[in-house]
């Protein structure tokens, strides 16, 4: 290990206390570090003293990228992580923080960046297109999910799937969740989707509020490709939105594409712990929350 990319977010990490911590320990280790700022700084205060690089000078000769916050800081990150083929350590500072390996209390586990053995975890990631009139006007990667939705007015919109260009199923309600396993325990769990092993290689489809005693969650394989269509929707707005991120608008006539990415998302392994201990501590702890 020669380089490290420091992706914090001073809105969790106030002031870059936690990233100071460890420049610290990765200079102890003889390792370099190089820090970018991910997002757009609004409102938080970040120190004068440190010097920042934007995230593609920051990646050169770097061997990973710790990001910090919560899952969502992650997923920002995941999609250039991917394309450059540069794993993700996640440090959390939110609230559940899933994909996360290390807590703010588990930094002197930074130490085990050197071992010979470090652990890596790879995680499948979904492609997702827009083809309006048959040009494409948009693409993306996700690592979590794509979720297409209705605007604010409560009115039911109606989506045509299609599997592999087959007629698969017409549903009714708020809209629908395409997510990874990695985004199984994310909107599509809150939506009554299932929860399925990060690791495996499939693609959800959840409904969100479904207009329908026979709704159904439906887990496909990876070489599933599925297109939605809008149904007779009118001028109700319809978006979709990729990892949470800016929604786009859906035009009456366009196709929604998705199915598995060439890319993967590569998560570093420091822990001894299964997913499912993971998921059980989290859960124990959303629920004393709530």
């Amino acid at each position: 290990m020669k380089k490290v990319v420091l992706c914090p977010n001073p809105y969790r990490d106030r002031q870059l206390h936690m990233t100071r911590e460890v420049i610290q320990i990765l200079r102890e280790m003889g390792i370099e570090s190089a820090i970018s700022l991910p997002f757009a700084q609004e409102t938080a205060e970040v120190p004068k003293d440190l010097v920042y690089q934007p995230l593609k000078t920051a990646m050169k000769r770097a061997d990973i990228m710790i990001a910090f916050g919560g899952d969502g800081s992650i997923l920002h990150l995941a999609k250039t992580a991917a394309m450059h083929r540069l794993p993700i350590l996640g440090i959390n500072l939110g609230n559940l923080g899933y994909i996360a390996e290390l807590e703010s209390t588990d930094l002197p586990l930074l130490r085990r960046l050197n071992d010979a053995d470090l652990q890596y975890e790879e995680r499948m990631m979904l492609n997702v297109r827009v083809f309006r009139e048959e040009k494409q006007v948009y693409s993306t990667t996700v690592l979590n999910d794509a979720v297409i939705t209705k605007g604010a007015v409560a009115r039911v919109i109606k989506l045509q799937l299609y599997l592999n260009q087959k007629e698969f199923i017409c549903q009714g309600g708020d809209g629908m969740i395409f997510a990874t396993p990695t985004g199984s325990t994310a909107y599509s769990l809150s939506a009554g989707g299932p929860i399925v092993d990060p690791v495996a290689q499939n693609i959800l489809i959840t409904p969100i509020c479904a207009h329908s005693l026979m709704a159904s969650s439906y887990v496909l394989g990876p070489e599933q490709t599925v297109e939605i269509r809008s149904v007779r929707n009118g001028n109700k707005t319809v978006y979709l939105s990729a990892d949470g991120g800016k929604a786009f608008l859906l035009k009456e006539s366009d196709r929604v594409v998705i199915g598995k990415s060439k890319y993967v998302t590569k998560l570093v392994k420091l822990k001894n712990r299964s997913f499912y201990e993971i998921l059980r501590s989290k859960m124990a702890n959303r629920e004393m929350r709530t």
